[in-house]
């Protein structure tokens, strides 16, 4: 039974030939299981503590998701998915943008006060009489 927020068994037949094995002979099952908590954990957006006891203990978890992307096997692992769809026919790289749904941030407006430019701006400051002079 895939549960909402994991890979399919046919994601999951595209990743696993991508993903290293350990030296230690660790199960495809566990690596299954890891790989479903980093997926739970990106989709939910939860921290890495409340990751359901399900995918193993949170800490190994996260420390094979930091491996994974300091030593670049999610970039490659996705480089080579990609590889394999274009060759396929499968994506469209066709891509488009609309600058309607392109805004500024409301910060970026010229005068940002109400009233326009009639604001305070630009306030000459002048210098105090010298004390000393009396």
């Amino acid at each position: 039974m895939v549960r909402r927020h994991e890979l399919t068994d046919q994601e999951w037949e595209l990743l696993a030939p991508l993903i290293p094995r350990a030296k230690t002979g660790r199960p495809l099952g566990e690596d299954r299981r890891v790989i479903n908590g980093m997926v739970y954990k990106i989709r939910t957006g939860i921290s890495w503590r409340d990751l359901p006891e399900r995918y193993g203990p949170w800490k190994t978890v996260y420390t094979r998701f930091r491996r994974y992307a300091l030593t670049g096997i999610f970039t490659r692992a996705l480089q080579q998915m990609q590889t394999r769809a274009d060759a396929a026919g499968d994506i469209d790289w066709l891509v488009q943008i609309d600058s309607t749904i392109i805004r500024a941030h409301q910060h970026a407006a010229a005068t940002g006060r109400k009233g326009g430019a009639s604001g305070r701006t630009n306030r000459m400051i002048t210098p105090s009489a010298d004390p000393e002079a009396d």
